[in-house]
């Protein structure tokens, strides 16, 4: 690699030294163990393959930018062109009808006659080529204009393997020789030019497991450093405030699972370790009264309580919920979002400061340097996800003491991602719902039965219900044949013109979307025409049906988000996903799977399987603290687990990693660090 070649590969691919190169991995293979005649090929979307023999002739055509050159090759079966539009005069000199010559691309048929462009030409036998599996790896367009392709990245991986000896070993003895795994130098080699299928899948796994195993070890070093280290506010009692609204203003019996999550968080907060947990909760299941019981305990003990949200509508119909349910027993409960008026602003800037104010709900406004508490002991931060981790930092610098942190999220977060990118949290899952909830009916409905679906829509209507129809658009696009929610709300005033329809999305005003909002939540208004906006903190118990327009557009959790706003009261309730008639086949599976189960959990996993795990609502932003280079958290689970309990076994026998066996850990953990993410600030 010359310094314009090697400036070439940092610009596209980040790659700077010989590990970079080496741990550049192919993302799939292809087999050049046969041989194919060309008078055998047929069919109109051929895989690559390879072909043996000469050219027969060579010849530049076209003029300008259509210059090409043209070379006749025949295997003695048949006869094929070989098509190459860049490096002519180069290529020109470099091939001769003399030498027999592995041609291997995709052939396609042109003008009547089988081609192939750009393929790989190599001469039988020659130093540095590759016959068998061909490793297939990433790269830029730009590093394909100037040259670069998998034979180059296979040559340089084959160079530096062959001229270092033996790469040195990366994992210790005792974990190699557990698990069975391949040594680092073998894997290497057959990770970038296996020799069997068999020896690709053993490298594989080494390289997987190594890679998670030192993700997982980095993790939980560091959780049980905080969990021993980290001291946090003692709340040892169970007073007044919790034990009056557990007894008189409870508004319905907790579940078994909720029952259980108040014990696992009531235990932390009388550890004298601050307590960093994660609480998910399918939509609907109660994750905000569990949130208040146990702020409850905090005031018990002198404390200060605060929940920040994500939006205003969020953390407003959580101020609502609270402020009602706590306002009997004397709890002062305040809102602070971008839009408090400045004099209610400074009213809870001083109440905070003076310790009258027990429980602050809001927006990142809480965080603000203007914002001081009293004595702050407790934190909630719901939908966790789509905070910044160093806003969610800043609450803690609001306490000399860090207050006990619980993060909530209703986006349930399959096992393996959630033991990864919250593997330092505690995680308590509430898994039932509460009692007299009926799941919801979800109905899958093309555009050309939305006659019948607004025949059910005005059933729904005549029984007092209320509806809501969601749109992926605020205004038409020419670019995308989507439905907007302009036109949709024009169109569903002309539909249901004897009932009041609202609107909503989130480039109106505050003091608009609260208008708006209310007309729906005290039944002014029949319909709500919205974007997303209501995914989240949406409380309205008399709607009953959803209709989410152009479905398709949507991932399997913000649907699943959506549904959730129905089907929190008694009545039945139906989310009808509106779609065209002809969709992808994988798109169709996730819209069947929708109407197959209400289970967020497996729709969880469903999604990071589909999507993979860096699409799950953004989850990612908080977590893998360096990039996966092999491992994949959708299909690895098995792979994450054993290197998670490998992990733990070794810190349960060197808590410090100081035994003579796991010098090489430290070392590596050292080594890496340039590549990992500060966990010290995750929660």
């Amino acid at each position: 690699m010359g310094p314009k070649r090697a400036e070439l590969l940092e610009k596209n691919l980040g790659i700077r030294t010989y590990y970079d190169l080496l741990y550049h991995f192919p993302t799939h293979y292809v087999d050049r163990t046969t041989v194919r005649r060309i008078a055998d090929f047929e069919g109109e979307d051929m895989p690559s393959v390879q072909v043996r023999g000469r050219f027969v002739s060579f010849s530049v055509q076209g003029e300008g930018a259509k210059t090409r050159l043209v070379g006749l090759f025949s295997d003695g079966s048949g006869v094929m062109e070989v098509v190459w539009f860049q490096r002519i005069k180069f290529l020109r000199e470099h091939y001769h009808t003399s030498t027999e010559y592995v041609v291997f691309g995709k052939p396609s048929v042109f003008n009547g006659r089988w081609s192939m462009v750009h393929p790989e030409v190599d001469v039988p036998g020659a130093p540095g080529v590759q016959e068998g599996f061909r490793g297939v790896y990433p790269l830029t367009e730009q590093l394909r204009n100037r040259g670069f392709s998998s034979k180059t990245f296979s040559a340089a991986a084959a160079m530096i393997l062959g001229s270092a000896g033996c790469v040195s070993e990366t994992l210790p003895p005792h974990v190699v020789g557990r698990h069975g795994l391949m040594g680092l130098h073998e894997a290497l080699v057959n990770i970038h030019a296996p020799v069997s299928t068999g020896a690709l899948e053993r490298a594989r796994l080494r390289l997987k497991f190594e890679e998670l195993f030192y993700l997982q070890l980095d993790i939980q070093r560091y959780a049980r450093r905080r969990s021993s280290c980290s001291e946090g506010f003692l709340f040892a009692r169970i007073g007044r405030f919790f034990n009056t609204f557990y007894s008189d203003f409870l508004p319905f019996p907790l579940t078994g699972a909720q029952k259980r999550v108040v014990r696992e968080i009531r235990a932390d907060m009388g550890s004298g370790r601050q307590m960093n947990r994660l609480l998910q909760g399918d939509v609907g299941s109660g994750k905000t009264l569990v949130a208040l019981l146990t702020m409850l305990i905090a005031l018990d003990n002198g404390a200060q309580a605060c929940l920040m949200a994500p939006t205003e509508i969020l953390a407003t119909q959580h101020y609502e919920t609270i402020s009602s349910l706590v306002a009997p027993m004397g709890v002062n409960v305040r809102l602070l979002t971008g839009s408090t008026r400045r004099k209610a602003r400074a009213e809870i800037h001083s109440q905070l400061e003076d310790g009258s104010l027990h429980i602050l709900i809001g927006t990142h406004a809480v965080i603000e340097d203007d914002v001081r508490f009293h004595n702050l002991g407790f934190v909630v931060i719901d939908e966790q996800h789509r905070f910044g981790v160093a806003q969610r930092a800043r609450l803690w610098t609001k306490s000399s003491v860090p207050p006990h942190v619980l993060v909530m999220t209703a986006t349930p977060i399959p096992r393996t991602l959630a033991m990864t990118v919250y593997g330092d949290l505690d995680v308590s899952v509430i898994d039932e719902l509460p009692p007299g909830r009926k799941p919801v009916k979800t109905l899958l409905r093309y555009d050309e039965e939305r006659f019948a679906t607004y025949q059910g829509i005005g059933r729904q209507l005549r029984k007092g219900r209320q509806v809501y129809i969601v749109y992926p658009l605020i205004k038409e696009n020419e670019k995308l044949d989507l439905r907007s929610l302009e036109e949709g709300y024009e169109s569903v005033c002309d539909a249901f013109r004897d009932y009041r329809v609202a609107y909503l999305h989130g480039k109106m005003r505050p003091e608009e979307k609260d208008y708006q909002m209310q007309l729906f939540a005290s039944h002014e208004a029949d319909i709500l025409v919205s974007t997303t906006v209501i995914e989240v903190g949406v409380n309205v118990p008399n709607a009953t049906t959803m209709v989410i327009e152009n479905s398709e557009r949507f991932g399997l959790s913000q649907l699943h988000q959506l549904r959730g706003r129905v089907g929190r009261g008694g009545e039945q309730s139906y989310c009808i996903l509106m779609t065209k008639r002809k969709i992808a086949g994988d798109t169709r599976r996730r819209l069947e799977l929708m109407t197959a189960t209400t289970d967020g959990f497996e729709i969880a996993e469903a999604d990071m399987q589909m999507r993979g795990p860096g699409d799950i609502e953004g989850t990612m932003q908080s977590g893998v603290p360096f990039d996966l280079r092999i491992a994949n958290l959708a299909t690895d689970g098995q792979i994450v687990q054993l290197a998670r309990d490998t992990a733990c076994e070794v810190l349960d026998a060197d808590p410090l990693l100081s035994a003579p066996e796991n010098a090489l850990l430290v070392r590596q953990l050292g080594l890496l660090s340039s590549r990992l993410k500060d966990w010290s600030r995750i929660s």
